[in-house]
């Protein structure tokens, strides 16, 4: 599987860009969904070391914390705070925007957490599980969020896909697989809609006064705890080939960081690693697939994710 072409911009002057090259970002409020572990840990962890203040949007508060004590000690002064959100749960993700919208501002949200390979099931959205938890969940909290990311004199919204994205496909009449379920293209669908869903933010925000910049990032084959998820010999066989051959999670959380903090980056643009088949290495652009660029089907979900979550965006007209 590939990841799209890449762009003719180089790598960053010197070689391939490291989470030590990155700027200090003392001062901007970093929030991160799904890091108690895997690539959002990292992405929480770095975010930190480098000075930001960083809120740990988690489902497991408790767990949360351990993190965020762990990581204030790593790092004295680190400014690193958790806020509960289960994904899954509108009133869960109204409550975590409240008490986070709250506050002055957010300039960066991290939209990280994710599921994979979950048996078959419906959540109270009417939507299949992986397509409510990877994607409906982060629209809401992105729409939610939407007045304090304006506040931020830059606001970036990062989207973490996955190169399986070009594998999905997206079937709008049918969001709770109430068809052939396969737990690999439920997932590759809600990796797509991921994609798509940044990419029409971009587009959206074209035209608005404050735009909000949104970039998609994907971490190549990474080896997190999502690769233990599946059953069965399925399940053996991502936990084996994970620890063969994929990349460690500080490197597979590279791109979203990049993503996150490297400036001037245009709305739209896609990061992932450099390496073959964009599956390791270092972050550059990269392209998304052509279903997640199609305008269509960018205003198709678009209102469908309206539908199913009854909460709107509202885009400041220029």
């Amino acid at each position: 599987m590939t990841t799209g072409s890449r762009t003719n911009a180089s790598k960053p002057d010197g070689g391939g860009w490291t989470a030590d090259r990155m700027a200090e970002q003392k001062g901007r409020t970093f929030v991160v969904t799904g890091a108690t572990s895997g690539l959002g840990l990292v992405t929480a962890r770095e975010l930190a070391a480098h000075g930001g203040r960083v809120l740990l949007a988690v489902r497991d508060a408790a767990r949360g914390e351990e993190v965020a004590s762990s990581l204030r000690r790593a790092y004295p002064g680190a400014e690193v705070e958790v806020r509960q959100i289960d994904l899954l749960n509108l009133n869960s993700i109204r409550r975590a925007a409240e008490q986070i919208g709250a506050e002055e501002s957010v300039d960066v949200l991290v939209n990280n957490a994710g599921i994979s390979m979950v048996e078959h099931s419906v959540t109270a959205l009417g939507a299949e599980r992986h397509l409510a938890a990877n994607h409906l969940g982060h629209f809401a909290l992105t729409a939610l969020l939407e007045p304090a990311l304006r506040r931020s004199p830059a606001p970036r919204v990062v989207t973490v896909t996955s190169y399986m994205h070009e594998k999905g496909e997206l079937d709008l009449d049918d969001v709770a697989w109430s068809r052939k379920y396969s737990p690999i293209a439920a997932y590759s669908a809600s990796k797509l809609a991921n994609a798509v869903f940044a990419v029409e933010l971009a587009r959206r925000e074209q035209s608005s006064s404050s735009p909000i910049t949104s970039i998609l990032a994907h971490p190549g084959y990474s080896n997190t705890p999502m690769q233990s998820k599946g059953t069965g010999i399925t399940g053996i066989a991502m936990r084996v080939l994970g620890r063969l051959f994929a990349q460690s999670p500080e490197m597979g959380a590279l791109p979203q960081l990049f993503a996150a903090t490297e400036p001037d980056l245009a709305g739209g643009s896609y990061i992932g690693p450099d390496g073959r088949g964009g599956r390791s290495g270092h972050p550059i652009p990269v392209q998304p697939s052509a279903a997640a660029q199609d305008p269509e089907l960018g205003r198709r979900l678009w209102e469908r994710s309206q539908q199913l979550t009854g909460i709107g965006w509202h885009t400041p007209e220029s």
